[in-house]
C-alpha cells in the first residue's frame, strides 16, 4: 500500500494552492487531506479504492507514516475520485459512493450511487494514548449512524444466538469458538471495515466490568443486609462455607486460587462422580445471592462466563441455563430491564466441577448510541476505517473482498463429506472407517486425521509414533486407493525439547514466554503446573512460533512439508491458531505471551494471528505445489483470510440443543463477514456425561440431537462430522436400518445428488464474490421480518433451511419470506411467501423449501464427488417465476480456475413462455465433458409432489454445447 512519507508530505503542503491551514484540504493522489478547525484529529485522509470504496485515516498528529500497513487489505489506493468544495464541504464523487467532509469537525459521512446517505460519522472521540512494552499506541474508536434502524451483520462468528446486532454488544477477542472479524454489512448496502489487529468492541465502547465491582452501576446486597453477594459452597449436601464476595469472579486459573480452603474437594471434570480410581467424589455447588439495584433506569446487559452446569434466576424466574465442558467456558448473554433503585433479585446456581465462572455486567446507554455503528479498539495508530458500497449487500460484500483479496477456491472434494473424531488412535482405526464406508456404500470424500499421532513428550515433531503408526505413507495411500483424500491436524505449538522448537528458537521465531515464568511469580511447582504446563499427560511446557516473523514462516512450512506434506496429506488441519497456547488465562496473561512478535507486542496484534499464521502456509503450499488448489481448515479468522484457500469452523462447542440453534446466527454471520467457506461439529464436539455414560435414559435424546445437527450440516457450506466420545460414524451411532441410520444415509446422498448446485455455489464465491449460507435478509432486502430471524438462512439462492433445534419436536413455525412462492422439498405443497407457517419435521427430515424460480441441477447416485464427472444432470425448475442459473464446472483440484479454465452452462426459465433455454456453453478447462445427458423436471403450485431425482425421459436430451430450449409438458 502507498504510504506518505514526511518529506513527501511537506513537499505537497508547500507546492499546493491551498495552504495547510485549519479547515482547509490539500489534494494529494487518489484523494484528499483534511485539516479541520476542530476536534481530536489534526490530520484526516479520504483516499479512493477503486470506484466503490473509499479508506478514511484520521490521526492526532501530521504524520500518516506512523500508521502501519494493513494485514487485512491487500489493494492499493485507485481511482480518481471528482473532488469539488462548497461551503465548508469538501466532495470526493465515485461512481458507486460519495464522499464529504466537513472542513471545521473533519467528520466524514457517505452516499451511495443515487445520492442517498448511508453512513455518517459522529463526532471524533478523543485519542487515548498509551504504551505498551515501550511501544506508543492510541486508544481510538469512531461512531456512525446514530438511532439508526438498519440492520447490521458479520463481525465474524459470536455464538450467543444473534442475527442482527443492531443494538447489541459484540466483543471481537478471538477465542475457541468466538472469531473476530472487524467488518460489518449494512441494510444500507455498504459494508465498512474497522482496521485494527488489537481487541475491538462492537457497540458500547465501554468493557464490560464485574457486575457490582469497581467501576460498575450495580449496588449488591447480600441477605445479610451486607455489601456484596452472600455465597453458599455446598459439599455435597453439606453447607461448607458462607461468605460475602464483591463479585463472582472464578474466571481464570489465577482467579480459582482463591476457592475457599473448606469447600474444596476432589473433583474430576472427565468423569461424574468418580475419581480416577472408581471412588466416589463429594460434588460441589455454589449458589450466589443477591439484591441487585441499578443506578440507572434502562436494559441492562449481563454476561455469564460459565462453565459446567448453570442457573441464573432473575426475580424468582430462570433465565440462563447452559452448559459447557469444564475446560472451556464462554460468555452468554442475558439482558434485565431495570429502574433506578429498584432491585431484582439474582440468584446463580453453579456446579463447579473444576470449571469456571465469572459474572459480567454493562449499563444502559441512551438509545440513539445503543442503535448505532460503533468501534473501539484497546490498540492502533488511528482511526482507521474502510467503507465500501453496492447495489446490495452482496455487492457491499464483494467490495470487501476486493478490498482484502478475493476467496480462493477449495478443492470439489472439501464439498463432499467429512469424516473426523477425536482422535483416531492407530492408523487401523483410520483406514476402518474408510474401507466401512466404503463397504456400506456411504458417500465418503474426506477422513481426517487429528492430533497426537505423535508420541507424547514431542508435540511440534510433526512425526508419527511408529507403534500406533507403523506406516504413515502407506496410510496415505490407501485413502487414496479408496477413493477418498486425508487432511492432517497441525498446531502451531511446539514442546521445547523438541528439534523443530530449537531450530525456531534460534532464529527468535518462538513465544518464548509461554515457557519463561516472569521474575515476580511463584515458583511453586503446583503454580507452574496450572499456569505453564498442558493438558497430556503429566503436563508439558509449550510455546507457539511467531508467524509475523517471515524466517520463522519459512521455517515452519518446511517442517511441516518434510514431515507430513511429502507423505501425500490433502490438506491441512490449522488448530488452536487463536493462538490457544493455554486454555483459561486471562486475556491480558495471553496477549502479554503471544509476544512479542516480530511486528510488537502480542496486544497490538492480539485478533490477526490466524490470518497470518494461515497465510504463511498457503503461499508456500503454492509455491511447493503450483497447481494444486491449498485446503487449510482454521478454528479462527480474520478480515482476509478468504483468500488463503482456508476454512473456518465454529470450534468446541458442545452437545446441546442451544448450542446447535446458536451455529445458524454464527455460521451466517461468519459468512457474510466474507468468509463463505464455514463449518462446524456435527452433534457437538463435547459431550455430558449423561451421554457419554450411554445411559439409556439419555442416548436416545443425544442420537436426535446428532440427526437434527446432521441435517444441518448437510446444508452447510462445509458437511463434517466431528466431536468426543460417542464415535461419530453413522454405523456408530444408529444400527442400519434404523430411522436414524436411514436418514443419516438419505441426507449423505442428498448432499451428492445437489453436487452440481453446491459445487457452482462454491464456484460463485470466487467467480461472483458470493456467499453460501446467506442471511435472509440479503435475497428479502425489503421484508422487515427477515432482518431478525436467527434459526432459518438461505444456503445459496434457492433453499431456505430451517433446522430443528429443540428434542422430540415434529414441527415448528417457518417464517417464508414475501417476494416470492415457497415448495415444500418433502412433499412439493406450495405456499405464499410473506407468512409464517407450522412446518412439519418428522424425525427423519428437516423443514426445508425452494423458492419459485429457482433451478436445481443434481447429478446421479455416487459416493465420492469425482466419481462421475460425466454422470447425467437433472435440472429441477420450480415454477411460478422466472427464474436463472450459470452451471459451473471445473476440473476439481487445480489452479486452473484463476486463469479462467471452468465452464458455465446458463440455463434460463421464463414462466410466461413457459420455456427452459440451455444456453450456449461458455468456457473450458482440462477434462472437460463434452456430452452428457441432461434432462429436466418441472413443479407447480397446483401439484403437490415430492422431488424425484431420477432422469426423465420425456424431456431427456444429450447436450453437446449447443443451446436448446425444453418446453414445459
Amino acid at each position: 500500500m502507498k504510504t506518505f512519507s514526511r518529506l513527501a508530505f511537506c513537499a505537497l503542503l508547500a507546492t499546493s494552492s491551498t495552504a495547510a491551514l485549519a479547515g482547509s484540504f490539500q489534494k494529494v493522489d487518489n484523494g484528499i487531506i483534511v485539516s479541520p478547525d476542530e476536534g481530536p484529529a489534526k490530520r484526516v485522509r479520504i483516499l479512493a479504492f477503486g470506484d466503490e470504496a473509499f479508506r478514511v485515516t484520521a490521526i492526532p498528529g501530521e504524520n500518516f507514516e506512523a500508521v502501519p500497513d494493513s494485514l487485512m487489505v491487500t489493494a492499493v489506493p485507485d481511482g480518481n475520485p471528482v473532488i469539488s468544495e462548497s461551503k465548508g464541504m469538501v466532495t470526493l464523487k465515485l461512481p458507486a459512493v460519495t464522499a464529504r467532509v466537513n472542513l471545521t469537525s473533519g467528520q466524514v459521512s457517505f452516499l451511495d450511487a443515487s445520492g442517498k446517505a448511508i453512513l455518517s460519522e459522529s463526532s471524533r472521540a478523543a485519542f487515548e494514548p498509551k504504551t505498551v512494552e515501550g511501544h506508543n499506541f492510541l486508544g481510538v474508536r469512531q461512531q456512525f449512524n446514530r438511532n439508526t434502524d438498519e440492520g447490521f451483520y458479520g463481525l465474524g462468528q459470536h455464538q450467543n444466538g444473534q442475527m442482527n446486532y443492531n443494538g447489541e454488544d459484540v466483543e471481537l477477542a478471538q477465542h475457541n469458538m468466538d472469531i473476530g472479524v472487524p467488518f460489518v454489512v449494512s441494510t444500507r448496502n455498504y459494508g465498512l471495515l474497522w482496521d485494527n489487529n488489537s481487541i475491538t468492541r462492537f457497540g458500547n465502547p465501554k468493557p464490560y466490568a464485574f457486575a457490582g465491582g469497581d467501576g460498575d452501576g450495580l449496588k449488591i446486597t447480600g441477605t445479610d443486609g451486607k455489601p456484596g453477594w452472600t455465597a453458599q459452597y455446598y459439599l455435597g449436601d453439606r453447607l461448607a462455607v458462607t461468605q460475602n464476595e464483591q463479585v463472582i469472579n472464578y474466571q481464570y486459573i489465577r482467579d480459582n486460587m482463591r476457592w475457599p480452603e473448606e469447600a474444596k474437594a476432589q473433583t474430576v471434570a472427565s468423569t461424574a462422580g468418580q475419581n480416577t480410581a472408581g471412588n466416589a467424589v463429594q460434588t460441589q455447588r455454589v449458589i450466589w445471592t443477591g439484591k441487585v439495584t441499578p443506578g440507572t433506569s434502562g436494559l441492562h446487559r449481563f454476561r455469564l462466563y460459565s462453565s459446567s452446569y448453570a442457573k441464573v434466576f432473575v426475580d424468582g424466574k430462570e433465565v440462563l441455563e447452559r452448559w459447557r465442558q469444564n475446560w472451556n467456558p464462554w460468555y452468554h448473554n442475558f439482558d434485565v430491564p431495570m429502574k433506578a433503585g429498584k432491585a431484582a433479585d439474582i440468584r446463580i446456581e453453579w456446579e463447579p466441577n473444576a470449571g469456571y465462572i465469572a459474572l459480567v455486567h454493562n449499563d444502559p446507554i441512551p438509545d440513539a448510541d445503543r442503535h448505532s455503528l460503533a468501534f473501539a479498539s484497546d490498540l492502533g495508530h488511528a482511526v482507521d476505517y474502510y467503507v465500501t458500497a453496492g447495489k446490495d449487500m452482496d455487492g457491499a460484500i464483494a467490495g470487501y473482498r476486493k478490498l482484502t483479496g478475493k476467496s480462493a477456491m477449495l478443492p470439489q472434494w472439501a464439498y463432499g463429506f467429512w469424516q473426523s473424531r477425536q482422535r483416531y488412535d492407530t492408523q487401523d482405526e483410520l483406514l476402518g472407517v474408510v474401507r466401512e464406508y466404503r463397504r456400506r456404500n456411504l458417500p465418503l470424500d474426506n477422513i481426517v486425521l487429528d492430533w497426537r499421532y505423535w508420541e507424547d513428550d514431542k508435540w511440534g515433531c510433526h512425526c508419527f509414533d511408529a507403534k500406533r503408526f507403523p506406516d504413515p505413507k502407506g496410510m496415505v495411500d490407501e485413502v487414496h486407493a479408496l477413493n477418498a483424500r486425508i487432511m492432517v491436524s497441525v498446531w502451531p505449538k511446539f514442546y521445547p525439547a523438541t528439534d523443530n522448537y530449537k531450530e525456531l528458537d534460534k532464529i527468535g521465531g518462538i513465544y518464548r514466554r509461554m515457557v519463561e515464568q516472569r521474575p515476580d511469580e511463584p515458583t511453586d511447582p503446583k503454580y507452574i503446573a496450572k499456569m505453564y504446563r498442558d493438558w497430556v499427560g503429566p503436563g508439558y511446557a509449550n510455546a507457539f512460533y511467531d508467524p509475523y516473523n517471515p524466517k520463522a514462516q519459512d521455517i515452519y512450512w518446511r517442517q511441516i512439508r518434510e514431515n507430513l506434506g511429502d507423505l501425500g496429506f490433502d490438506a491441512w488441519w490449522l488448530d488452536a491458531d487463536e493462538p490457544d497456547a493455554h486454555s483459561n488465562l486471562s486475556v491480558e496473561e495471553r496477549a502479554y505471551r503471544m509476544g512479542p512478535t516480530a511486528k510488537g507486542p502480542g496486544a497490538a496484534f492480539f485478533n490477526s494471528y490466524p490470518l497470518v499464521h494461515s497465510e504463511g502456509v498457503y503461499q508456500r503450499q503454492l509455491m511447493s505445489k503450483p497447481d494444486v488448489r491449498p485446503f487449510i481448515l482454521s478454528r479462527s479468522g480474520f478480515g482476509g483470510i478468504q483468500r488463503a484457500g482456508t476454512a473456518l469452523w465454529s470450534g468446541d462447542v458442545v452437545s446441546r440443543w442451544d448450542d446447535l440453534k446458536d451455529q445458524v446466527s454464527a455460521g451466517v454471520n461468519l459468512s457474510m463477514s466474507g468468509i463463505p467457506n464455514w463449518t462446524h461439529d456435527i452433534g457437538g464436539f463435547a459431550l455430558e456425561d449423561r451421554y457419554t455414560r450411554q445411559d439409556p435414559a439419555h442416548i436416545d435424546e443425544w442420537r436426535e440431537l446428532n440427526l437434527r445437527w446432521f441435517q444441518f450440516g448437510a446444508f452447510s457450506p462445509l458437511f463434517r462430522s466431528h466431536g468426543e466420545t460417542p464415535k461419530r460414524e453413522i454405523y456408530e451411532i444408529a444400527p442400519e436400518g434404523s430411522p436414524m441410520y436411514s436418514s443419516m444415509e438419505w441426507y449423505l446422498k442428498l448432499r451428492y445428488r445437489l453436487m452440481p448446485y453446491i459445487y457452482t455455489l462454491a464456484g460463485d464465491t470466487w467467480q461472483k464474490d458470493g456467499t453460501m449460507m446467506r442471511g435472509l435478509v440479503m435475497d428479502f432486502p425489503t421484508d422487515l421480518k427477515a432482518r431478525n430471524i436467527n434459526d432459518q438462512y438461505m444456503f445459496g439462492s434457492a433453499f431456505l433451511v430451517a433446522p430443528v433445534t429443540e428434542f422430540k419436536a415434529r414441527s415448528r413455525k417457518v417464517y417464508l419470506p414475501a417476494g416470492a412462492g415457497w415448495y415444500d422439498f418433502s412433499s412439493g405443497a406450495y405456499y405464499k411467501g410473506g407468512q409464517e407457517i407450522v412446518a412439519d419435521a418428522p424425525y427423519e427430515r428437516m423443514p426445508l423449501f425452494v423458492r419459485s424460480g429457482a433451478i436445481v441441477p443434481t447429478g446421479p447416485e455416487i459416493e465420492y464427488t469425482r466419481e462421475e464427472p460425466d454422470g447425467p444432470i437433472v435440472l429441477h425448475v420450480f415454477t411460478g417465476a422466472d427464474g436463472s442459473f450459470s452451471l459451473y464446472e471445473d476440473d476439481g483440484t487445480s489452479e486452473g480456475y484463476k486463469r479462467g479454465e471452468f465452464t458455465r452452462i446458463p440455463i434460463r426459465w421464463n414462466q410466461a413462455k413457459g420455456e427452459l433455454t440451455i444456453g450456449k456453453r461458455e468456457g473450458g478447462h482440462a477434462g472437460m465433458i463434452f456430452k452428457r445427458g441432461i434432462s429436466v423436471r418441472f413443479y407447480d403450485s397446483a401439484t403437490a409432489r415430492p422431488i424425484d431425482f431420477a432422469e426423465n425421459g420425456k424431456t431427456s436430451i444429450v447436450y453437446d454445447g449447443t443451446a436448446v430450449t425444453v418446453r414445459k409438458p
